[in-house]
């Protein structure tokens, strides 16, 4: 069922995680700009707000002045430089996060054409956990998951076997 209607497996399985943890009658904000991962939520029945694209190490206003219930953060916390700034300003009580995982085997992504679009962090499981207990939060339920290629070579065959995301479900202490 989802796997046709679903871009990838990430969407899949993050669609999946939320649905096990928030009802669609609570309201989201989601952090980051529209995406398509925004419509998907809106698709399964859910009331989601976007922040609208300010840098979020500078300006959490948005996030301070939401009255949303839940906020979700889809792979934004590694494009941070303070992401525990950003989790401290959390009003809501819950928060449903994925983070893409530290690859031993390859270094840290970084676009060479946008300025915006490399990661400062990429956390390993613990250290993602230790960051949100630090912050106010308690993990209820976590994921992972890999993220195979097509592709040839011995990268490509350690994707398979590897964790790539991890998700989270915590509700503040």
């Amino acid at each position: 069922m989802y796997e046709k209607s679903f871009p990838n497996k990430r969407f899949k399985h993050t669609i999946q995680f939320l649905e096990k943890h928030i009802s669609n009658t609570q309201t989201i904000l989601d952090l980051g700009i529209v995406n398509p991962f925004s419509k998907i939520m809106q698709d399964h029945g859910y009331k989601v707000e976007n922040t609208n694209g300010e840098d979020l190490d500078e300006d959490t206003s948005t996030i301070l002045n939401s009255k949303a219930e839940v906020v979700t953060a889809f792979e934004i916390f590694e494009h941070l430089l303070s992401p525990y700034t950003v989790l401290k300003s959390i009003q809501a009580d819950k928060l449903v996060a994925s983070i893409p995982l530290k690859l031993w085997f390859s270094s840290a992504y970084r676009s060479k054409t946008d300025m915006l679009d490399r990661h400062y962090h990429e956390f390993e499981d613990w250290q993602f956990d230790w960051l949100l207990e630090k912050a106010g939060w308690k993990i209820i339920d976590r994921q992972k998951w890999t993220n195979p290629t097509k592709k040839i070579g011995i990268r490509p065959i350690l994707r398979w076997f590897t964790p790539r995301y991890y998700i989270i479900y915590a509700e503040r202490v």
